[in-house]
């Protein structure tokens, strides 16, 4: 086959991924129907990393907390199950010096089941995931990863399978979200990051970041850091269908001197285009998923207090999270080294007024669209930003360092599972 026609059968295997359905980034469990949605409250879960709790707050107006989940009621037993075993130990303290700062990462992403009766959540220092009853707080079902450490989840757009990325043993794991039951796995490239469904949960993407934890910041020594790709799985069999090397893509684009290690991402609506950040820039890309290229580039203003050395930016981030707005105009995003979060116009790629946050860690969507959500890790809080107009309407406090934020379901009346 010629080179020319091996690219045209790239593009059309791209082809048939730049599909229709809306995308998941932002997404929760699928919305249910029938009696079942007039019992049920949206809301949005806010994990607090280095607490070991989530709270539930509102999921649109003055986004006031209405609860507070304990994700870690087992503490003890894992605890006393870790420093019984050499290696787990070395890996629960490598994972505190490490991408906890000093401190255990409790939990890192949540989801609820469709019935809104339970959340699902990843908890990195404990290599699992665990189902937590909403009603009494106490745990359904526990999933112990493979490796040493679990991290950023995704939910299917039916809300019946949750993928969690294990980032030590380069494995996504795919779980029946009610029974904790494995439904597949894949291997993928080096720390396993974000995870996303697209064309209606058809196909599952994962951006690998490689190793951040590591010193070896100078683009010199950017060898280091590993394997660093988009896999994309069939989730009928969870077979690879592609590989995106983004390294090729920005070389060609004629920009090698940024990191191919994809962090946060967010899709069009139609999902023919995907927005990423890489690691150690302040700013995004645009990826054209037909075509298989980069198509565009923002850079975004510098906080001029930010620290030029790369060793300080907390796992090699200098901005991490982003989403986008329903209609697909408006992208928010979280500026985490350079402490601003802001809105960008995607036609003109001209950003907002930059709205002050400390160490912006997510950006997710309000359950009316109208606002981007963004938690604020360096002051245990969650502000919403209004996509319209680029301003700052309301901030609520939330635990010791607040990180994912995802929209769920609870029951009408919820206000947290009952004591003792």
């Amino acid at each position: 086959m010629s080179l020319s026609n091996t690219r045209r059968a790239a593009g059309a295997a791209l082809a048939a991924l730049a599909l229709t359905a809306t995308a998941s980034v932002t997404a929760t469990a699928a919305a249910p129907t029938g009696p079942a949605a007039d019992t049920l409250r949206e809301v949005m879960f806010v994990g607090n990393n280095w607490d070991g709790t989530a709270d539930v707050i509102e999921a649109r107006g003055d986004f006031a907390k209405i609860g507070r989940i304990n994700v870690i009621p087992d503490k003890d037993e894992r605890l006393r199950e870790i420093y019984l075993n050499p290696l787990k130990l070395a890996f629960f303290l490598g994972i505190r010096q490490g991408p906890g700062e000093g401190h255990d990462q409790f939990v890192d992403d949540m989801y609820s089941t469709p019935d809104g009766s339970a959340m699902v959540v990843s908890r990195p220092s404990f290599a699992d995931v665990v189902s937590i009853d909403l009603a009494t707080g106490k745990i359904n079902w526990r999933f112990p990863v493979s490796g040493f450490r679990s991290d950023h989840m995704a939910v299917s757009p039916d809300g019946r399978r949750v993928a969690v990325s294990a980032s030590t043993s380069n494995t996504v794991h795919v779980l029946d979200i009610e029974t904790g039951e494995q439904a597949g796995s894949f291997r993928t490239g080096d720390k396993p990051h974000e995870n996303v469904f697209t064309d209606g949960g058809r196909y599952l993407w994962n951006m690998s970041i490689g190793e951040v934890n590591t010193a070896l910041d100078a683009p010199w020594l950017d060898w280091t850091k590993g394997d660093r790709r988009i896999t994309v799985v069939d989730t009928r069999t969870y077979e690879q269908v592609k590989v995106i090397d983004m390294r090729e893509r920005l070389d060609a684009f004629g920009r090698e001197d940024l990191s191919d290690s994809v962090r946060p991402v967010a899709f069009t609506p139609d999902e023919s285009t995907l927005y990423f950040q890489v690691s150690f820039f302040n700013g995004f890309l645009e990826y054209d998923v037909r075509a298989d290229s980069v198509t565009r580039v923002k850079t975004l203003p510098k906080n001029p207090a930010t620290s030029g050395d790369r060793t300080t930016w907390v796992n090699d981030s200098r901005h991490h999270g982003m989403s986008m707005s329903p209609a697909g105009d408006k992208l928010c995003v979280a500026g985490t080294m350079d402490d601003y979060a802001t809105v960008v116009d995607r036609a003109t790629l001209r950003e907002g007024p930059l709205v002050p946050a400390a160490k912006p860690y997510w950006a997710t969507v309000s359950g009316d669209g109208k606002h981007c959500v963004i938690s604020e890790s360096g002051a245990d809080a969650v502000t919403a930003i209004d996509f319209a107009t680029g301003e700052k309407v309301a901030t609520v406090a939330v635990g010791d360092h607040p990180q994912r934020v995802r929209l769920a379901q609870v029951p009408a009346g919820w206000t947290g599972p009952a004591e003792g």
